[in-house]
């Protein structure tokens, strides 16, 4: 069984956790982490969704819950390497953005990593496939319904940030 440390709004610890799965208590907040990778091609890094879960089939980027003692970085780097294969250290990720919804304090990271399909190591029980895609188009994908609701957030609130990171990542061998 998995807990998860519980917040106030204001990330404060309450000293509590609570179960995977149980509601979470009005005004308490666990965190959840979504990591964006990019190459040096300016591509981002795409997973879909096995049919069995929430939003099946549909694409997103590595990401889920901190389990409790763990950070937002350290719950990232695990859920990257868990999903993809993708061996990332806490230094590398950069909090691009934080967002508060119901129940959750998300954490938006991006990290740059080249790695060929052919090498992922994709988690059977959460991912079925992967591909990397350029920006224009990761954003069509969005419109078109095929992304998961926090990739077509992401977008709508930090699209042009994306895109610099994407363009940057072209330019440079270094993203941060």
């Amino acid at each position: 069984m998995e807990y998860f440390d519980l917040y106030s709004a204001n990330r404060s610890p309450l000293g509590r956790k609570i179960m995977r799965g149980v509601p979470i208590p009005r005004g308490e907040y666990h965190i959840v982490v979504q990591v964006m990778t990019i190459n040096h091609n300016g591509e981002v890094l795409l997973t879909q969704r096995v049919p069995e879960k929430t939003s099946g089939g549909k694409w997103e980027c590595s990401g889920g819950c901190a389990v409790a003692g763990e950070s937002g970085k350290e719950a990232a780097v695990r859920e990257l390497y868990e999903e993809t294969g993708i061996i990332a250290e806490e230094n590398e990720l950069s909090l691009e953005w934080t967002l508060t919804t119901d129940g959750m304090l998300r954490d938006f990271y991006v990290v740059l990593k080249d790695k060929p399909l052919s090498e992922l190591r994709l988690q059977d029980i959460e991912v079925c496939a992967a591909k990397w895609v350029s920006f224009e188009r990761l954003c069509e994908m969005a419109r078109n319904g095929q992304t998961t609701r926090t990739v077509t957030r992401w977008l709508e609130n930090r699209g042009s940030e994306l895109l610099y990171l994407t363009n940057k990542a072209k330019r440079s061998a270094k993203l941060f």
